[in-house]
């Protein structure tokens, strides 16, 4: 994710209002129910990001974005999801912020049928009511992101997601949010390469905190990756995964630009 501190603020004020508002059309004994019936693959998400001996992608469905605007007027998430699958990525981020990026649970749900891939749940986590919609709709796992987040809420949210079988991507962009990501427990750890405060793009962010990524820990580089080179340096650095969308999103065979992404170098043009 990424916002300016301003918007973050709004889209954070936004997302407890829409909480509150749905805990009063489902009760949360309600929504545990139906939770219930899922079963979330949140180990099988961390092993796809965590597999060695090749390029693994999380394609992300997105119509919209506050730096970018529209990214896809005709938005279909499953259609979309499909040809990541066919393309070769390892899992798939699904938008489902409603206010600032057009998303919506239904998103996920649709894209849950339509594909066999771990998924994730992309949004602005700020309660335990989210963590349960995340698993009844289809989530293997969900976004925790640092800078949103006091340290006893990211701990307890964390904890809670692995308790209902969903992975937690824990998402940082400087140092102290890396230690607090660390302090917390994380398993993976996603850097984001887009400044929250400028909403510029630097790839340099996730090789400035590689060094600093415990081991065992899975990276996860996220934001403004475009090639096959960028992804083999920040390899090279020890991120083991990477989350692109709006690269994705734009281009008119995500099929064929995954593919070209996770290709073997021997096989690559």
């Amino acid at each position: 994710m990424s916002a300016t501190p301003d918007l973050l603020q709004a889209i954070i004020g936004a997302t407890e209002r829409m909480v509150q508002s749905r805990r009063e059309r489902e009760s949360i004994a309600a929504l545990e129910a139906r939770a219930s019936e899922a079963s979330p693959a949140g180990p099988r998400f961390e092993q796809a990001l965590g597999t060695v001996g090749r390029v693994n992608v999380i394609a992300e469905c997105k119509r919209r974005s506050p730096s970018k605007g529209v990214l896809a007027a005709d938005y279909d998430p499953a259609a979309i999801a499909g040809r990541y699958e066919r393309g070769g990525a390892a899992a798939i981020s699904v938008l489902t912020e409603p206010t600032f990026f057009d998303g919506a649970l239904e998103h996920l749900v649709a894209v849950r049928e339509a594909v066999t891939l771990p998924l994730l749940r992309k949004d602005f986590i700020v309660d335990e009511y989210q963590l349960l919609e995340a698993r009844a709709a289809g989530a293997d796992a969900i976004l925790l992101i640092v800078a949103a987040l006091d340290q006893p809420t990211l701990t307890r949210l964390q904890a809670r997601a692995w308790k209902l079988g969903l992975a937690a991507l824990v998402e940082v962009h400087d140092d102290e949010e890396l230690t607090r990501a660390i302090d917390a427990g994380a398993r993976v750890i996603g850097v984001n390469n887009r400044n929250l405060r400028t909403l510029q793009v630097d790839v340099n962010a996730s090789h400035r905190l590689a060094a600093k990524m415990p081991t065992g820990v899975i990276g996860v580089s996220e934001s403004g990756l475009q090639s096959r080179d960028d992804l083999d340096r920040l390899a090279a650095a020890g991120y083991r995964a990477f989350l692109i969308g709006e690269r994705f999103m734009v281009d008119p065979d995500p099929a064929r630009a995954i593919r070209e992404l996770v290709a073997p170098a021997t096989v690559r043009r």
